[in-house]
């Protein structure tokens, strides 16, 4: 349903100039009953100063007539031919001057997190056009150097709902079209069956095998070299004293 312009002070109006339920009131302007409570008890929108609807052709005598009659009729805005497709907005979003500098900042970001997404979905988000992005996705933007990534949505340029509803479109399209893959990735990918008929690969040796390797070789080396050395016993049998004797006497 539309909403009339200027919707707090046309509450504020009707408030004061009509008999028309809190109800009705806020459900014609958008607001919340209570607030529309706080107008009439002074707390809200003070010094507001009230806008006709009827004079700036938002709402005629006969509606507004209606509805003090019945509680339960609602308001409904007044055609009006000059407005019809006003609120069709081309090109890209309006963004405030002090938020303009916050626009690299923010492109970045979607084009590091969110590559699905085409230039002209991120024009809209941020209200860019598309040679600052295709710059900034190719690093050649004048001040690369010093832009560090920030969600559009802390910055304020676009709503959460706006951001995942032109993820979620720019996924299906992808999904929709399917995935293209390079002929690197192609190459890369192996199936089952070939995988499972392949040869295996040679296992490197590990640093325990090759230990047990060189202590076995060292073992029998050991070994050897024990047999080649005579007894140590052999050194000390010294011969008798009487065969000494002997041999003087001879």
């Amino acid at each position: 349903m539309s909403k009339p312009i200027m919707a707090k002070a046309t509450a504020v109006w009707l408030v004061d100039n009509t008999t028309i339920s809190f109800k009705q009131i806020a459900d014609f302007c958008g607001l919340h009953e209570l607030e529309v409570q706080g107008i009439a008890d002074g707390d809200v929108a003070a010094g507001v100063k009230g806008f006709d609807p009827i004079t700036n052709n938002q709402l005629t005598q006969e509606e507004i007539d209606a509805a003090e009659k019945d509680p339960l009729h609602k308001l409904k805005l007044k055609f009006n031919a000059a407005a019809v497709g006003e609120e069709k907005r081309r090109g890209p979003r309006y963004t405030p001057l002090s938020k303009r500098q916050d626009r690299p900042a923010s492109i970045l970001w979607l084009v590091k997190f969110h590559p699905e997404l085409s230039d002209g979905q991120i024009s809209k988000l941020v209200g860019t056009t598309k040679p600052t992005i295709q710059s900034i996705r190719e690093r050649t933007h004048w001040n690369i150097s010093n832009i560090q990534p920030i969600d559009p949505v802390a910055l304020g340029l676009c709503k959460q709902s706006e951001l995942d509803a032109a993820v979620q479109k720019a996924a299906a399209k992808k999904a929709k079209e399917g995935e293209v893959m390079s002929d690197e990735e192609r190459r890369k990918l192996v199936s089952t069956e070939q995988s499972l008929e392949g040869e295996p690969e040679p296992k490197i040796p590990t640093a325990i095998s090759g230990l047990e390797t060189f202590t076995l070789g060292d073992a029998g080396d050991d070994e050897r070299e024990d047999e080649a050395v005579p007894d140590a016993d052999s050194f000390f049998n010294l011969p008798d004293a009487s065969d000494d004797d002997e041999d003087e006497d001879r």
